[in-house]
């Protein structure tokens, strides 16, 4: 080593730790850690469209596969602050989704999980423990779509009693629209069993004969202080994403004497297009996707 080297403060030099030690310093995340694996994942999304010259959407429902990977970075990086300093642990993240029907790749993303919560004072002395702070977990999603997420939030963890609360995926707050405006969404044909009046009717099911042990939930929220969604030109005057949520249930699972970890996730990104009917704004159309995985 270096004269310069060891005169380093604290945090210049990050090696990384064992794999119990990494893990430990994840915190909520730690459970994230490996390959996951799902097949019966959900996508529903309006697009753009014209109807007889004029302008309208489709609704898009997909049913699909997924492979998330998810890897520890291997050591805290340190945010240096003066008095504080902020030492982020995480991981990083790929995922593709491909369409169970025609075999096709219908989204990659990549991007990174970071657990925030280690924030120090640094005194003239003893270290102390710095003001908690009001968000822990922050996602950070690359889409090539052209948007680039910061969703920020928090996670807790319990055990026995879980459910996952329903959800509405229907576009509200339209004003007075036709009638008959939105009775794709009423029936979808290729997919009868899946409800756009609540998608997380398909997470409900696949836990509804599992027994759940501990179970981590991370919600996170563009909305949330510091959060916010970039988009390219293009997303921004066509297909505006003005917002995007999404909440992961790491759950222990035992079903028929096996036990293993299960991966479910639903999150929505709101999509503002086409003039609300009778009233200022645009119609804000959920883009929801759930999935149910588990670690290979």
């Amino acid at each position: 080593m270096t004269e310069n080297a060891q005169t380093l403060l604290k945090g210049f030099v990050r090696l990384s730790g064992s794999v119990a030690e990494v893990a430990s310093k994840l915190g909520p995340l730690a459970g994230l850690e490996g390959t996951w694996h799902g097949t019966d994942g959900w996508n529903l999304i309006a697009v753009p469209s014209q109807n007889h010259g004029k302008p309208s959407f489709t609704l898009l429902v997909q049913n699909y596969s997924e492979t998330i990977t998810f890897t520890a970075i291997g050591a805290p990086v340190p945010n240096r602050g003066g008095a504080t300093e902020q030492f982020i642990t995480g991981l990083t993240y790929e995922l593709t989704v491909t369409d169970n029907t025609t075999q096709g790749v219908l989204h990659i993303e990549n991007g990174m999980w970071l657990n925030m919560a280690d924030v120090q004072a640094q005194p003239d002395g003893p270290v102390k423990a710095a003001a908690p702070m009001p968000f822990t977990i922050a996602r950070m999603a690359s889409i090539p779509h052209g948007d680039v997420v910061m969703a920020l939030g928090n996670a807790t963890t319990s055990g026995g009693k879980f459910s996952i609360p329903d959800m509405n995926a229907l576009p509200v707050d339209m004003g007075r629209p036709d009638l008959g405006y939105l009775d794709a969404y009423k029936i979808i044909p290729q997919f009868p069993h899946f409800r756009a009046a609540n998608p997380n009717l398909m997470l409900q099911k696949a836990i509804a004969n599992q027994t759940i042990g501990n179970v981590t939930t991370i919600h996170v929220d563009t909305k949330n202080h510091g959060g916010n969604i970039s988009n390219i030109p293009f997303i921004h005057e066509h297909v505006n994403a003005s917002r995007f949520m999404s909440t992961f249930w790491i759950e222990d699972v035992t079903m028929n004497d096996l036990h293993f970890k299960q991966l479910q996730y639903s999150q929505q990104a709101d999509l503002d297009f086409l003039p609300k009917f009778g009233i200022p704004g645009l119609i804000m159309w959920p883009h929801v996707n759930v999935n149910t995985l588990r670690k290979q």
